[in-house]
C-alpha cells in the first residue's frame, strides 16, 4: 500500500503524469475511429470496420497502459533516485511488485474508461458486439501486459536507467507478430513461429473469430491464458534473480544515468 500511496500522491500532485493516461489513448480512438468511419463507407465487403480495427487498436492500447502502468511506476522511483530507499526497508520484493501491480490496474482502468466512453461518444462504438468472449480475453491481455511490465523492469534494473529506452518500443516491436489488425496466417512461417509463442497472438485471434464468425475460441483462450500465466511467473522470477544479483554486486547502490551493460 505503500507503493500505491506514493502513485497517487504524484498522480494527484503531477498533471503532467495524469495527462498521458487518457491523451495518447484518445488520439489512437480518434484516428482508427475516423479511418474505419472511413471504410465503413468505401467498402464494398459488408464488413464492420469498427468492429475489426476499432476494437483491435482498443484491446492493444489497453495491453500497452497495462505494461507502461508497471513500467511507469518503477521508474517514477528510478528518476527520483528512490529506488535504493525502498530496498533499504523492510519491504520485500512480492511486495514491491504487488504494488506496480495494483498501480497498473488503476492507470490501465483510467485508461480503458476514457477509450470505452470516447469511442462510444464519438463513434457509438460498444464493446457489448463482443459479447461476454471480451472479458476473458481481457483478462489475458491484462495478464500479458503485468508480465511485460515486470520484466521490462527487471531489464532497467540489471541495464541501468538509460535502458528505458529499450522499454518504451515493447508493444511497437510485438505488434506485428500478433496480428493486431490481420490474421496470424498473413505472417511468413518464421514469424507464425514466433507469433505462437505471445499470448496476445491468441486474443486477437479469437476475437477476430467471434467479430467475423460469431464463434467464441476456447481453445485460443485456454493456450493464450496458460502462456500469460507462465509469463508471469518468469517475469517475477527473473525480477528476484536481477534484484539478488543487484544487491550483491552493489549494482543498486551504484545507479546511473548512463549504464547499460
Amino acid at each position: 500500500m505503500a507503493i500505491v500511496l506514493r502513485q497517487l500522491y504524484l498522480l494527484r500532485s503531477s498533471a503532467a503524469r495524469v495527462v498521458p493516461l487518457f491523451a495518447w489513448v484518445a488520439v489512437d480512438i480518434l484516428l482508427w475511429g475516423f479511418i474505419s468511419k472511413y471504410l465503413n463507407t468505401v467498402a464494398s465487403t459488408g464488413l464492420n470496420f469498427f468492429s475489426i480495427l476499432l476494437g483491435a487498436i482498443l484491446l492493444e492500447d489497453f495491453f500497452t497502459r497495462v505494461m507502461h502502468g508497471v513500467t511507469t511506476a518503477f521508474l517514477e522511483d528510478v528518476w527520483s533516485r528512490n529506488f535504493l530507499n525502498f530496498f533499504a526497508s523492510p519491504l520485500t520484493i512480492g511486495e514491491y511488485l504487488g504494488g506496480l501491480v495494483i498501480t497498473s490496474i488503476g492507470t490501465s482502468a483510467i485508461g480503458l474508461g476514457v477509450m470505452l466512453a470516447l469511442a462510444g461518444a464519438a463513434f457509438g462504438f460498444s464493446f457489448a458486439v463482443y459479447g461476454v468472449a471480451f472479458l476473458p480475453f481481457l483478462v489475458v491481455l491484462f495478464i500479458t501486459g503485468i508480465a511485460f511490465g515486470i520484466f521490462a523492469t527487471a531489464m532497467v534494473l540489471r541495464l541501468g536507467p538509460a535502458s528505458e529506452w529499450f522499454v518504451w518500443p515493447i508493444p511497437a516491436m510485438i505488434s506485428p507478430f500478433v496480428g493486431v489488425f490481420y490474421p496470424v496466417a498473413t505472417l511468413p512461417a518464421w514469424m507464425q513461429y514466433v507469433s505462437k509463442m505471445l499470448p496476445l497472438s491468441y486474443v486477437f485471434e479469437g476475437m477476430r473469430e467471434v467479430v467475423s464468425h460469431g464463434t467464441f475460441s476456447a481453445a485460443m483462450l485456454f493456450i493464450g491464458g496458460c502462456i500469460a500465466i507462465l509469463y508471469v511467473v518468469v517475469a517475477c522470477w527473473t525480477f528476484s534473480v536481477v534484484h539478488k544479483y543487484a544487491v550483491r554486486t552493489g549494482l543498486i547502490a551504484r545507479y546511473s544515468a548512463e549504464s547499460v551493460g
